[in-house]
């Protein structure tokens, strides 16, 4: 852990996520994720989309599927050198490449595919801004659980809410 890299707890309905924050790869997003955070917008969002062998989704939703009014977009950091491997987290967006606001994801698989390889938006990818330091058996919990449809994502709606109850910092800024 670097000693410039905050640490969050992200309390959940099935168990306890840290994450290190990588401030010096991906200032913006670090500091978009964090002041989020800080303001408790994630308290009570859920994990929304759940993929078993990709990623799991949240930050944005809550349990009745209505979308939090998030901030303004920010940059997106994907060009940072971060990969998207199995345990890290990034920032969601829509096809826009500077579209993210709150919603973030944890890969559960490496996700190569879903790095920056180029500047055109199909390749621009998504910005890796941390990485899991405990909790990987909670995110493998989230990612095993029964999924259907709701809202307008498909059939990878958890069928029982995966509540984000906070994300605070617990070691560094």
């Amino acid at each position: 852990m670097s000693e410039t890299n905050p640490v969050v707890l992200v309390e959940t309905s099935l168990g306890d996520i840290a994450l290190e924050l990588n401030a010096d790869k991906a200032p913006i997003t670090v500091a978009n994720f964090l002041a989020y955070a800080q303001d408790g917008f994630y308290d009570g969002t859920i994990f929304h989309r759940v993929i078993e062998n990709f990623m799991i989704q949240g930050g944005g939703l809550t349990s009745e599927m209505k979308e939090k009014k998030g901030g303004k977009p920010i940059k997106n950091e994907a060009d940072n050198g971060l990969s998207n491997q199995r345990g890290t987290v990034a920032m969601a967006r829509t096809q826009v490449v500077d579209s993210a606001t709150s919603q973030f994801f944890i890969s559960t698989v490496d996700n190569n595919f879903l790095d920056h390889r180029g500047s055109s938006p199909q390749n621009y990818g998504y910005a890796v801004f941390g990485k899991v330091v405990s909790g990987n058996d909670v995110v493998t919990k989230i990612a095993s659980t029964p999924t259907g449809r709701g809202g307008p994502f498909g059939s990878d709606v958890p069928r029982e809410p995966i509540v984000i109850e906070s994300v605070a910092v617990v070691d560094g800024n």
